[in-house]
């Protein structure tokens, strides 16, 4: 036992703490500063409650590394007010989130993913095959037959617990994305009664994807709150203009099952609904994928983050009424489209409309009950490369080549040259078709309609394998950090509700 009199003395003889040194530069410009602020802001990072009422799911379809970054600079170059920037130093609505971790997206027997598979590991906690929609990675359509032996989805779990359930998307609302939240389906294609499911597959006693749309959660538990984006199509016989070939008229069953419940096919309809009025709602502002944003007539298709802010309204009123709360995801499907058409100006506008919907969220939850949680189900094949300049156009041709490292061959207009004589573009596809309509050199390199150079030619341009990124806010948002399997999502989305 040590004396206290010796103790006493010991302190006495040591030397005092040094002060910490003091964080010191000649040079203390705007990014010192910024730094500094962003420490600041982590240092008081708030603290949230581990449990949440609520769980909204955003996720941007295909939206890679490389396209945040590239739309992270296409943003500021093209903000929604106020004179354009360099961009480089922008930041997108979920970059400002807490928490980041990076997402392993390979389905169980694919090294490169699709949305079926992937949507499907976020959704059930499993991970399954390629083009295959909430089932066991050993389970063919023979277990249709016996559907209470499929994975089970949040949304099912959230609908027997009492709390609502909505889809909002820019594509087919039964595309494979969106499906995930209220199918099971052995084949992504599936979504209608149509050529694309034909007779033999039916026979297998599997439902396509918008009539599981408009049975979801049969019985007590009710349907989907709200689902709303396009496919209006694969709902309607083709005697009204869609493409089942069995008849059916899935709008009218729907209304027939909710009489209290809105349809609405337009924009003008979307903008007189009440959020606060009770029933479900369902709109189909399209026979096939909504309108790319830069093409989208508003007098006849809502924008993306006008949808999300009225589902987030919905489903909150709908929950204050039943003090259960709600499961929403939100996608921003389009990027993934422009993708594979190596159409890089409109993926870039459509992340950026993405961002907008993230911040329309944000500026309407409260992060202590709600778990937001924003990532992408796989990437695709566009990169960034050449020195362009900084604040050189995102979409356009490589300035400045010759600085640093870019040292090469330069056209008389000051572009970079590649081997073949021709000016580069900052962004290129590994694949995909190799002109525009019409041929790419009779296009600007920022024309919206011309497609990027690329390595390989092929039809379409394919998805990318490499890991992509997961933002996160509020309860249990501490979770989402380092590497991780992407069917660790649901488990953290579960993990966040109290559900065990």
């Amino acid at each position: 036992m040590i004396r206290p009199l010796i103790v006493i003395a010991l302190l006495a003889a040591a030397p005092a703490l040094a002060a910490p040194p003091v964080l010191d530069t000649p040079v203390k410009d705007d990014y010192w500063q910024a730094a500094r602020a962003a420490l600041g802001a982590r240092l008081r990072a708030v603290n949230r409650p581990r449990r949440a009422k609520n769980v909204i799911l955003m996720i941007g379809d295909g939206m890679g590394i490389a396209t945040i970054t590239a739309a992270r600079i296409y943003d500021g170059q093209h903000p929604a007010e106020g004179p354009p920037r360099p961009g480089e130093e922008n930041s997108l609505a979920f970059e400002a989130l807490p928490n980041v971790a990076l997402v392993k997206t390979y389905n169980s027997n694919a090294q490169v993913p699709d949305s079926a598979g992937t949507a499907s590991a976020i959704n059930t906690g499993v991970k399954t095959r390629i083009g295959t929609i909430n089932f066991g990675q050993a389970q063919d359509a023979a277990a249709c037959k016996t559907p209470e032996a499929l994975p089970t989805t949040l949304a099912e779990i959230a609908k027997r617990r009492g709390m609502g359930v909505g889809v909002v998307t820019t594509t087919r609302i039964t595309h494979a994305t969106p499906a995930a939240v209220f199918a099971h389906v052995p084949n992504r294609n599936w979504e209608g009664a149509d050529r694309a499911f034909p007779a033999a597959d039916r026979a297998s006693g599997c439902r396509d994807i918008a009539r599981q749309l408009v049975e979801f959660a049969p019985a007590s538990t009710g349907g989907l709150d709200v689902a709303l984006g396009g496919g209006r199509a694969r709902f309607l016989p083709v005697a009204r203009g869609g493409s089942r070939d069995d008849g059916q008229d899935l709008v009218a069953a729907w209304q027939a099952r909710f009489p209290a419940g809105r349809y609405v096919d337009g924009a003008a309809g979307f903008a007189a609904l009440d959020p606060r009025a009770p029933g479900p709602v369902l709109g189909l502002f399209n026979n096939d994928h909504l309108t790319f944003e830069v093409d989208r007539d508003p007098a006849a298709e809502p924008a993306l983050a006008d949808m999300a802010r009225f589902a987030v309204a919905k489903l909150a009123a709908s929950a204050a009424g039943r003090r259960n709360g709600y499961y929403l995801m939100i996608e921003g499907g389009r990027i993934d489209h422009a993708h594979h058409a190596s159409n890089a100006s409109r993926a870039l506008s459509e992340t950026q409309q993405f961002s907008r919907a993230v911040a329309a969220v944000l500026a309407t939850i409260n992060l202590d009950e709600t778990l937001l949680l924003v990532t992408a189900d796989h990437s695709h094949t566009m990169t960034i490369s050449g020195y362009p300049e900084r604040g050189n156009d995102i979409l356009g041709f490589i300035r400045n080549a010759a600085a640093g490292e870019g040292g090469g061959p330069v056209s008389p207009e000051g572009f970079a040259l590649d081997d073949q004589g021709r000016p580069m573009t900052t962004l290129t596809y590994a694949n995909g078709p190799r002109s525009s309509p019409p041929l790419s050199p009779t296009l600007p390199p920022n024309d919206r309609n011309r497609l990027q150079d690329k390595t390989y030619g092929t039809q379409t341009e394919s998805h990318g394998g490499e890991d992509v990124a997961a933002f996160a806010a509020g309860p249990r948002s501490n979770l989402v950090t380092g590497v991780v399997e992407q069917n660790l999502l649901f488990h953290i989305m579960a993990e966040a509700l109290g559900w065990r």
